[in-house]
């Protein structure tokens, strides 16, 4: 069990976690969180014989909190940085709502040749923002509300965004205070900056070519009730560009269903890792 960084090419630091032995996963988080947001799939398939590395996005967590290079491009070759510098190979990665972007975005970049299969959950892409070619998205205004969030009090914004981030806010949801403290305490971990810069790469980055280009196997898993990225306008349409891609929704489920929802997502990954799903 070991954690350390690389320095990217421009400097900027890095951090990970690699823990086990066995078949390379990645993983790649969301908006504003860090590594640590991953541990309950982490620890669970480290003890199932599988290598698990997670890093923090540059400007998130550990990592450099960097001035530029806060978009799409610059996460996955901040990505490409790491496979290469660990020579990781057969990795499957996966990513969850930016960090789903974050993967469609490396694959369509740096291609497949380290890649064995992806998962993709609660994923952002083709695109999120409303416009004439994407009707169904969400209005800008919604983005900049985030950013306004963001801007101002950005702690408050972060603790009233968990609740319809982990669907603590629909009747009958048993959501502890734990798991919403902990997206509070990661949230505050990102820079202001970093975190204002990474909305705009978020909801308007157009994965749509990234996605015709995946050619390995990919799981496209999503809440039905995801209050984040809604699920009609993200996995629902992403899906139809991977050919062959594999789909499970979840009814009822929020976006942050990788902790309400964690030994069924666990029991889901698995599956499609070990070729029995």
């Amino acid at each position: 069990m070991t954690s350390s960084t690389i320095t990217t090419k421009d400097g900027t630091q890095i951090y990970y976690k690699d823990w086990g032995d066995g078949p390379v996963v990645t993983f790649s988080h969301g908006w504003p969180l860090n590594a640590d947001a991953w541990d309950g799939q982490m620890h669970f398939l480290a003890r199932n014989g599988f290598r698990v590395i997670a890093h923090d996005r540059r400007g998130h967590g550990r990592s450099t909190q960097s001035s530029s290079n806060n978009d799409m491009n610059g996460y996955a070759d901040d990505l490409a940085a790491l496979f290469e510098a660990l020579d990781l190979k057969k990795v499957t990665m996966v990513g969850h709502s930016t960090g789903g972007g974050e993967v469609v975005r490396y694959l369509g970049r740096h291609g497949t040749k380290r890649v064995a299969k992806a998962v993709l959950i609660g994923a952002v892409p083709p695109v999120m923002v409303k416009s004439a070619s994407n009707p169904e998205g969400l209005p800008m205004q919604a983005f900049d509300d985030i950013r306004a969030g963001v801007a101002a009090d950005r702690s408050q914004f972060y603790r009233d965004l968990a609740m319809p981030f982990y669907g603590a806010n629909r009747a009958g949801a048993k959501v502890s205070q734990g798991i919403l403290d902990q997206f509070w305490l990661w949230s505050m971990q990102s820079g202001q900056k970093n975190a204002y810069e990474c909305v705009k790469a978020f909801s308007e980055t157009d994965f749509t070519e990234d996605l015709k280009r995946i050619d390995v196997p990919t799981l496209f898993m999503h809440g039905e009730d995801d209050q984040i990225v809604p699920v009609h306008d993200s996995a629902k349409k992403a899906a139809k560009l991977v050919k062959g891609a594999k789909e499970i929704y979840y009814p009822g489920a929020p976006h942050g269903l990788t902790a309400t929802m964690q030994d069924r997502v666990n029991a889901d990954l698995l599956a499609f890792l070990s070729g029995t799903a």
